[in-house]
């Protein structure tokens, strides 16, 4: 079958086992990234907003009593939590702005690199180059 052929060719090609790798790290790192953001972060802003805790910011649309957490408020009734998308939005611009740095960072040691190790060369092909350009001088 051609098609069976196709799909191994495809599933064991480096770029879906990179791709793989890609997903189970990024999913590492955001959750590093949630940590920060939760046991870290959130706190100070919390401190300095004067709200402890984002996540019990709601509006509920049926009567609920006041400081009711939002677990509770649910089984009340529908409630607008809005707590919830601050946080996310916070871990959002926090995460956006950690790889940024990376790829910058990455970007900046990719312009610094010498010639050739950007062009992928060998350390014994390197000094054979280095060679023939004395013997031109």
């Amino acid at each position: 079958m051609k098609i069976v052929s196709e799909f191994k060719e495809f599933a064991v090609k480096g770029n879906v086992i990179d791709l793989a790798v890609g997903v189970i790290i990024g999913s590492a790192f955001g959750k590093m990234i949630t940590s920060v953001i939760d046991d870290l972060v959130m706190p100070v802003i919390s401190g300095l907003i004067g709200q402890p805790d984002f996540s019990n910011m709601y509006y509920a649309f049926k009567e609920t009593p006041a400081g009711t957490a939002l677990i509770d408020a649910k089984k009340i009734g529908p409630v607008f939590a809005y707590g919830n998308f601050i946080t996310v939005l916070i871990n959002f611009i926090l995460l956006a702005f950690v790889v940024f740095m990376m790829v910058k960072t990455i970007n900046k040691m990719k312009k610094d690199a010498p010639a050739d190790v950007a062009t992928g060369l060998s350390s014994t092909d390197a000094i054979l180059i280095e060679i023939r350009d004395n013997l031109k001088k």
